[in-house]
Parts: C-alpha cells; sequence; structure tokens
C-alpha cells in the first residue's frame, strides 16, 4: 500500500509541474480515498497550493476534497496551517449564487463551496494557529457571507453545503473568546436569526438547517459570557421549540433557553411568550415517550427551564396568574418523578410572596405537599425530591397565619424521620424548615427541646458537619429553639413556667458547648441569636437553687466562654449593631452574678476591658 501511495504522489508531483488538469484529477480522486493516515508523512501542500491556481474548476473541487481529507489528521493539519494555502482556499470560497450571477442551481460552484468548507474546516478543527491566519486574513467574513446564500435543503448536495457551511464556522468560533466576539461584531448573530426566521414557516421541513443553525449560536454562549441575544431572537428560538418534533433541535433550543433565562429580563419575556405552557404541554404529550436515556436527558432540561424562569420575580408573578399555577399543582399527581419534582420546584418558587403562600395554605396545596413528604421521608428514597419538597414547605411556613395550619396538618411529625438522612443538602433544608415553623411557636419549641434524639443530632452536626450550611443550621435551630420555648414565660402568670426542655437542652453533654461556640460565628447574626439563647439559659439558672446555677456555670467555664466572647469583641467589635452590643452587655451582666469561678474565667480573659474597646459602646458612654 505505501509502495502504491509513493507512485501516487510522485504521479501528483509530476502532474504539478506540467500544470497538468487531466493528469491531476485521478491522482487526487484517489488520495481523497485513500485512507487519510497514508499520506501523514508526505508534504504536498505546496503541489496541492499550485494545482489551485489553475483556471479549472473540477481540479479547484478536487485538490479542495483532497485537503479536507489529508487535513482530518493533527500532523497534516499543521502542515496546512500556512497564510498562503489558507488565503489561496478563501480566494476562492465565495457563496454558490454569487458564483454564478445569483443561479444557485450551478451544482460546480456548490461543489467547490462545499469542498473548500470542509478543507478550511478541517484544518481549523482544534487549531488555534489556523485559526488567528483566518483571523487576520480576515477570512471570516467569507465564511460568514455564506449564510447570505438562501438554501432549500430539499436537494443532497445543498443539505451537504449547509452542513459544512456551519461545520466551518463552529470550528473556527471554538478557537478563543476574542474570535467569537468578532464573529459577533460581523453580525453573525443576526444573519442565523434571519435564516432561523425563515424556518418557522415550516419547522420540520427545514430539520437539517436548523441542526447546523443552531451550534454556532450555542458556541458563542459558550465563548462569551453574558452573551444575551436581541428578543426577537429568544422569541423565535422558543417559537421554533414549540413547533419542532425532532428531539436535537429541541435539546438545542432548551440550552439556548437556558443559558439566555439566567437574565431576569429574559425570563419574563419567555413566561409572557407562554414557553411554560408550550413545554408543560410538550412534556405531558410526550411523557409516555420518556422511556430512554436520552429522552430523560431531553425532559429534564425542560423541566430545569420552567423552574429557572420561575426565579425571577417579575416573570413568576405574571405566571401566578396563568394557568401554570394549575399545571403545576396537577404535576403533584403524577407518577413521573421528573415532572412532580418539578412540579414542586415550581410551587416552591410560586411561594416566594407571603400573599401566594397564604394562598396556597388555604387552597390545601400544602396538605398535597405533605401527603408525598410522608411516603418520601425515608433514607431510601430519592434525595432530589425530598429537597424539593423541604424548600417549599420551608417557604409555606414563613408567614405567621400559616404556622398553625402547617403544624396542625403534621409537617413536624412527617419530617422528624428524617434525622436518620445525612445527606447535606437534605439536612440542610430539613433544619432551615424546622426552624421557620417554631418561629413565634412556643409550645412547639418546647416539645422540640424535650426531644433528646433531635437535640443530640443537632449538637452532633454543628461539631462535626463538613458542611457550612448544616452546621449554621444545627446551631441555629437551637438558638431559635431556646429563644421560643422561653417566651412561654408570662409576666403576668401566677403559675411558674414550664422549663423542662431549657434544662433538658443543657443536660445533653456538647450542647451548652455548641451554643458558647456559636459566638464566634462569622456572621453577626449568629452571634446575636448565640447571645439570646445563653441569656435566657443563665437567666433561668440563676433563678434556681445554687446547685443548678453552679452546674450551668462550670459548663460555660469548660467551654471556655470567656476566650469565645474575647474573640467575639475583638475580631467583630467594629461591626457590632446596637442590638448585638446590647444583648453582649446583657449576657456579660449575667455571668459576672454568677460563681466565683466563672467571674474568675471572664476576668482571666479580661472581658471588663476588652468591652471598652467597642466603638459604638465608647459612643453612648460619652454622648
Amino acid at each position: 500500500m505505501e509502495a502504491e501511495m509513493d507512485e501516487i504522489i510522485a504521479g501528483l508531483k509530476n502532474a504539478t509541474l506540467e500544470k497538468s488538469s487531466e493528469r491531476a484529477l485521478p491522482l487526487l480522486k484517489q488520495l481523497s480515498d485513500a485512507e487519510t493516515n497514508l499520506c501523514d508523512k508526505y508534504d504536498i501542500k505546496n503541489d496541492l497550493l499550485e494545482l489551485l491556481q489553475l483556471p479549472d474548476a473540477g481540479v479547484q473541487i478536487q485538490v479542495a476534497r483532497c485537503i479536507a481529507e489529508v487535513a482530518k489528521t493533527e500532523h497534516q493539519r499543521t502542515k496546512f496551517s500556512k497564510e498562503d494555502i489558507i488565503r489561496r482556499l478563501t480566494e476562492l470560497l465565495q457563496s454558490p449564487a454569487a458564483q454564478n450571477g445569483g443561479n444557485a442551481t450551478d451544482r460546480a460552484a456548490l461543489e467547490l463551496a462545499t469542498q473548500i468548507c470542509r478543507a478550511l474546516g478541517n484544518i481549523c478543527y482544534a487549531n488555534d494557529e489556523a485559526r488567528n491566519i483566518i483571523k487576520e486574513l480576515g477570512a471570516d467574513e467569507r465564511f460568514f457571507a455564506l449564510l447570505d446564500y438562501d438554501v432549500d435543503t430539499d436537494d443532497e448536495d445543498r443539505e451537504q453545503f449547509v452542513r459544512v457551511r456551519c461545520g466551518l464556522i463552529s470550528n473556527y468560533l471554538l478557537g478563543s473568546d476574542e474570535i467569537a466576539e468578532r464573529a459577533v461584531e460581523l453580525k453573525l448573530i443576526d444573519r442565523l436569526e434571519r435564516i432561523l426566521t425563515r424556518c418557522l414557516c415550516d419547522v420540520d421541513r427545514h430539520e437539517e438547517l436548523l441542526l447546523s443553525i443552531l451550534p454556532p449560536l450555542s458556541i458563542l454562549t459558550e465563548q462569551i459570557s453574558d452573551l444575551y441575544f436581541a428578543p426577537s431572537l429568544n422569541k423565535t428560538i422558543a417559537q421554533i421549540l414549540a413547533k419542532c418534533t425532532n428531539p436535537d433541535i429541541a435539546e438545542s433550543c432548551l440550552a439556548l433557553l437556558h443559558y439566555e433565562a439566567q437574565n431576569d429580563d429574559v425570563k419574563l419575556l419567555l413566561a409572557e411568550e407562554g414557553l411554560c405552557e408550550t413545554i408543560y404541554q410538550l412534556l405531558e404529550k410526550y411523557k409516555t415517550f420518556a422511556n430512554t436515556d436520552e429522552a430523560r436527558v431531553l425532559m429534564k432540561l425542560a423541566c430545569d427551564l420552567i423552574v429557572l424562569i420561575l426565579t425571577g420575580d417579575k416573570s413568576m408573578h405574571y405566571l401566578y396568574s396563568t394557568p401554570l399555577l394549575k399545571c403545576m399543582e396537577d404535576w403533584l399527581d403524577s407518577s413521573d418523578v421528573e415532572l412532580l419534582t418539578t412540579g414542586v420546584l415550581a410551587l416552591g418558587n410560586f411561594a416566594r410572596t407571603d400573599s401566594h403562600c397564604i394562598h396556597m395554605v388555604e387552597n390545601k396545596i400544602m396538605h398535597k405537599l405533605l401527603a408525598i413528604l410522608a411516603k418520601n421521608n425515608g433514607t431510601e428514597h430519592q434525595m432530589t425530591l425530598q429537597h424539593a419538597l423541604l424548600s417549599t414547605l420551608k417557604n409555606l411556613v414563613i408567614p405567621k397565619p400559616n404556622k398553625a395550619a402547617v403544624i396542625e396538618a403534621g409537617l413536624v411529625d412527617i419530617i422528624l424521620p428524617m434525622l436518620e438522612i445525612h445527606q447535606a443538602p437534605v439536612v440542610f433544608k430539613l433544619l432551615g424548615t424546622l426552624r421557620m415553623t417554631v418561629d413565634g411557636q412556643e409550645n412547639l419549641a418546647s416539645q422540640l427541646l424535650q426531644n433528646e434524639k433531635l437535640v443530640k443530632q443537632l449538637v452532633h452536626w454543628s461539631q462535626t458537619s463538613e458542611f457550612t450550611g448544616v452546621l449554621g443550621e444545627s446551631l441555629r435551630l437551637m438558638a431559635w429553639l431556646i429563644k421560643h420555648a422561653y417566651q412561654q414565660r408570662d409576666s403576668s402568670a401566677k403559675a411558674p413556667m414550664d422549663d423542662t426542655g431549657l434544662r433538658k437542652f443543657v443536660a445533653i453533654e456538647g450542647a451548652v458547648a455548641s451554643m458558647v461556640g456559636m459566638l464566634a460565628s462569622t456572621h453577626l447574626v449568629m452571634q446575636n441569636e448565640a447571645l439570646i439563647a445563653l441569656s435566657i439559659l443563665t437567666t433561668l439558672y440563676h433563678s434556681k437553687a445554687a446547685s443548678e446555677s453552679n452546674t450551668l456555670d462550670e459548663l460555660l467555664v469548660q467551654a471556655d466562654v470567656g476566650a469565645k466572647l474575647a474573640e467575639q469583641i475583638t475580631l467583630n467589635g467594629e461591626s457590632m449593631t446596637k442590638e448585638l452590643v446590647e444583648n453582649l452587655q446583657t449576657f456579660v451582666k449575667l455571668l459576672r452574678s454568677s460563681s466565683d469561678a466563672l467571674v474568675a474565667h471572664l476576668r482571666q480573659h479580661n472581658i471588663e476591658e476588652l468591652l471598652k474597646t467597642i466603638p459604638s459602646l465608647v459612643e453612648y458612654c460619652t454622648l
């Protein structure tokens, strides 16, 4: 085979010297048809360049085809990454219509354009050297001008031209941000939009054209951050999605719209365009066919786009008054976990205002969510669905009018078994949901403080979790339980407060230490919550017998409360709010009236002097 290739190459060089089109044509065809890697050891670039100078369209076509084939290997691509060969190919590259005075049926012109696109496309594949030469020559302007050729893909030759034309553009655009930005300046997007708009009249008939036109748009969004299309283009892509039946086109449209919908203005545009309802209808129509991995990926992409559009405030408010709200509620009854999860997430996004949340509780949507969670609250159930349910329920329980109804519906009993789950995202949402639920609910807070399993788990997570969110929420939930359980105390009531929960909390190993550790949090809100919780515990125990008071004092010393207070003041003194400073003063004042050991501990850490360094406290003193 090598001997035969040697003979072909030798013949080609002779034909080049003789400038013989007749001799060159069969040899070029043999080279094009040979195995690609057989040409790697030969340097035929200059010979092919000479042949391209011949005024013979047939030879030019075969030379371009030959370059396209041999440039499939990296070794040959390097040899063809030269200005002279790229310049000559570009000179010959014109729109088929332009080459024939507007007659787009000229086969030779179409074939030449097709083969040159293949040659240049393969040369600049993963080849920045060639791309830079193209950019410097301004050859990309000719590439993009090819899109002005209005081609009908019913013809097989034209179909290939459409495919390789955009293949060349795509390979070139993958070079760098600078190349992509230049393409935008040269109005590439406008040209692509004109073609897409033309395809709207019959999307199925123009499948091949769409499959070639959409990838360059995707590449541009990948190469240029924050590239947002004109509203007209986003509308056109949405309309193509609504009309197409080809899954590859649908996937490309969804991916583009997903990128574009990172912008809130685009979210609203797509919402007003009815895209979410369109996706709902398409998924309802094709959901029974979603039984392959590829189909499931497409379904998830579509579902994710609905949820993404709903994350915008304006788009969410707009869609709340459309049939989409009912559509998402209907998906709560779906047996398909993807549609079910999307319905839950969508409702969670709708539940971002008190009025929406109250409406959902009054209309029993909350009961549906709780029923779903009750069936999916174990370690064996899907984490994504659990996370979605807890996120939505957390939003629903925030408005005060909803709390009693949600508690009465059994929220706490349903989510407490989820303490067995140790996947951080679920735990984070679980703790946040409980924290929002106990807000202002004194009886519930007291009951949960008496739940030894819960408190022990919170202490464990607060001291061992590698996930910052879980660690923080564990601490905050304990602080909130103490704060809201203490609200039971009615100063006008004669009966003493039931402090069983608070005493049980102190008795659990590590619980007090966790609250003390919270003083050193990087978040001022958490520092304040820790001060309030510790002040409540100190107040309670100082009203008891000396033995009980000493128990708490010992725990505070063991937790090194003095060091934590010193760290809090030293690191955050200048940024402390008035409320935080007042709570700090209250806590320190309570500690001063504690046991001699605790007072000595505070003195050891110089707390009194450190308090004087807090700027806002100095201001209060000097007014």
